[in-house]
């Protein structure tokens, strides 16, 4: 590249990142991701390191954000509200240090708090003999927009410190530093009763928050859920404050300020780089996008001084990317077991924390009409956790014009049958009972871990079976011959072997995994075993009525209606006169007897990998013994049942003081409460 064709392409992200600050700081509403904005700020740094000459004052390098709205007040902070640099890993963090110490020896022998870094809008308070008298966001980080009287709508914020009356003593000015912002059930809230209403919901909490603030009508900001957290001190006069990061905290905490609980004062620098990447970002109840490591020596800190725009004594260390933006390419249809028709994005590949992603879950068709997207949009995409990738809307205001609205279809793209959409319901259905997808959806249910587990039988073998006309129904599966099997690519007389005595080994499941696997509409794993408590075949639970049904707890009359039509079917019928003659047809366990049941009316949450016990093995012998075990920790959780490298389960137990048991301690319980 030349240097005219490096100059350019410096001038033009210079451009970019100042539309892009624009956008997020004064609009609220940025059009690219946070990671994409880093790898254009990233390119900038790196091109003005090799040609300094070039950087000019308005640089973005050389601001902390953008100009505020001229409908606001302007207000001039006592001190620059500066960003962060950012580190992607533990490397990056350990040159920090590294070149720290290099200007400071005192930076080796260091010790550190780490905080989260939170999704919100920064905002700065203003107390005077202990009031609250001002309260401004940060703007281009010396001037910001007075925004006070929608701050004092927040019931978070102390109107005068210290709250209490033993409080310590508050300095005759004090300005502090922390982040309006909402929480996400908060914020689902919210977006439920606004659609309740008929009005626009929002897309996702940071922009929400910021957006709620900058109302010139402080009673419209009242209406929203916003919170607050501090966590630094930027000017004082008249008094004493901490010198350490942590000791300001604690200050901060005891004056009555909300303060996050999730900071952690490390005494080196590999404790908090640990505790960085062992921290869950999905497990905070506030969107956070990494953590912040500072010096605890605010002394030390200040001394180290600024680089453009970055305080040398913090960095923030960022999570993965959960949220991108990327094009929207196509939308196709998915046709699920019971024939519900599902649309699915189909994107610009694009990477979401550490992952590939290609396609992303549209929920439904009504989904795609609210939020009016279209193909060739660009979309927002949000992947959390080992949650499936989801579309969450569109970038409106960078439409060209040639994006093509989403019409539904009107046949089924597997059998070209008419599709429906029953009165009431969100879901639109292929109504053909033979159609070739529902077939192999409904297969590959039967054959899952959580029915009838039936190993070497995944979702191409299902699809050999059914093109080969081999299997018709699931039945079948228990009329297959060696034969059969050898006719079809890749199987030779071991595979098919195998397979055979996996298919008669399932024989042997419980009732409750052949209910579950009949795919009947709303009846899950939990739900089957209800059943199977309660009837003791399936000739039983066919010969109930709905009333009888519907008398066992946890059975509406919906469920139970579709467990009644279920067998009604004549094709159903057939299938299970098929299961029955292939022997096929188990009776329901009778473990649960009078005074074995130590375990009743506990609630246990299983989480990470136990040393003997898979997860379907605990979950069997807790409910057994009168259990009940649930898939996620609530305050109703009595017991988290640890195995090793668990997940955020472990933190959200912690948090509300569930006590964990191990494998061993589980079978002590049961043995204890057996006496």
């Amino acid at each position: 590249m030349t240097p005219n064709d490096l100059k350019a392409e410096y001038q033009a992200l210079q451009a970019e990142i100042h539309y892009h600050n624009y956008r997020y700081h004064v609009l609220n509403d940025p059009v690219i991701s946070d990671p994409e904005f880093d790898l254009k700020l990233k390119r900038l740094n790196a091109i003005e390191a090799a040609h300094p000459e070039w950087v000019t004052p308005d640089s973005p390098s050389q601001r902390a954000g953008a100009e505020p709205l001229e409908q606001f007040t302007k207000v001039v902070h006592p001190a620059p509200i500066l960003s962060l640099a950012n580190a992607f890993n533990g490397e990056d963090l350990r040159d920090w240090l590294a070149r720290l110490t290099r200007l400071d020896a005192r930076a080796e022998k260091a010790d550190f708090v780490v905080e989260p870094k939170l999704d919100g809008l920064t905002v700065v308070l203003h107390y005077r003999n202990g009031s609250f008298v001002q309260g401004a966001t940060r703007g281009n980080g010396e001037v910001g927009e007075d925004i006070t009287e929608n701050l004092r709508t927040i019931k978070a914020l102390p109107l005068h410190i210290p709250v209490s009356a033993d409080g310590p003593r508050v300095p005759t000015e004090l300005v502090v530093r922390g982040e309006a912002l909402i929480t996400k059930a908060d914020f689902e809230n919210l977006n439920r009763r606004l659609e309740a209403e008929g009005q626009k919901t929002y897309l996702n909490p940071r922009n929400t928050a910021a957006g709620s603030l900058r109302q010139l009508d402080s009673r419209i900001t009242a209406q929203r859920p916003l919170t607050l957290l501090v966590y630094a001190i930027v000017h004082h006069e008249g008094g004493d404050i901490p010198t350490t990061q942590w000791g300001t905290l604690n200050y901060l905490r005891e004056l009555g300020f909300p303060v996050s609980t999730a900071s952690r004062h490390c005494t080196e620098l590999e404790e908090a780089i640990q505790f960085c990447l062992e921290t869950d970002p999905n497990a905070f109840p506030y969107e956070v996008d990494g953590m912040v490591i500072k010096i605890n020596d605010l002394i030390l800190s200040e001394q180290l001084g600024v680089v453009g725009k970055d305080p040398r004594g913090a960095i923030a260390y960022k999570f993965p990317a959960q949220e991108v933006t990327t094009q929207l390419n196509d939308i196709g249809v998915n046709v699920g077991r019971t024939g519900v028709i599902t649309p699915y994005a189909i994107l610009e590949p694009v990477e979401i924390g550490g992952v590939i992603v290609k396609q992303a879950t549209l929920h439904n068709f009504d989904f795609i009409k609210e939020k009016d997207i279209r193909v060739g949009d660009r979309v927002l995409v949000k992947r959390a956790g080992e949650v499936i990738p989801y579309v969450i809307g569109p970038i409106v205001d960078v439409r060209s014009g040639d994006e093509q609205p989403y019409r539904v279809p009107q046949n089924c793209p597997s059998c070209g049958e008419p599709i429906t959409n029953p009165a009431g319901e969100v879901a639109y259905y292929c109504t053909n009972s033979a159609c070739p997808a529902q077939l192999v959806r409904n297969l590959e249910h039967f054959v899952s871990r959580g029915a009838m587990d039936i190993v070497g039988l995944g979702i191409n073998v299902g699809e050999q079976l059914i093109n080969a006309g081999l299997v018709k129904d699931i039945a079948d599966l228990y009329r297959l011959k060696k034969s059969d099997l050898l006719k079809l690519d890749g199987f030779a007389d071991k595979k098919a072997e195998n397979l055979l005595a996996a298919i008669t080994a399932s024989k042997a499941q419980p009732l409750e995994r052949l209910i579950t696997g009949l795919g009947i509409r709303g009846v899950g794993e939990v739900a089957a075993q209800a059943l199977a408590r309660h009837f003791s075949d399936l000739d039983a639970l066919g010969h109930a009525t709905q009333e009888e049904i519907e008398a066992i707890e946890g059975f509406g009359p919906n469920m139970a209606a579709s467990i009644v039509e279920w067998f009604s079917s004549h094709e159903n019928q057939v299938v299970l006169s098929k299961l029955k003659e292939s022997g096929v047809w188990p009776r329901a366990e009778s473990e649960r007897v009078a005074g074995q049941q130590p375990l009743a009316g506990l609630t246990f949450v299983i989480t990470g990998t136990l040393p003997t016990l898979s997860r379907s093995d605990a979950k069997k012998l807790i409910e057994s013994r009168g259990g009940k075990v649930t898939g996620s920790v609530s305050s109703k959780t009595d017991f988290l049942v640890l195995g090793a490298d668990p997940g955020s389960k472990l933190d959200q137990a912690r948090q509300r003081g569930i006590a964990t048991l191990s494998e061993d301690e589980l079978q002590q319980l049961i043995k204890s409460r057996s006496i």
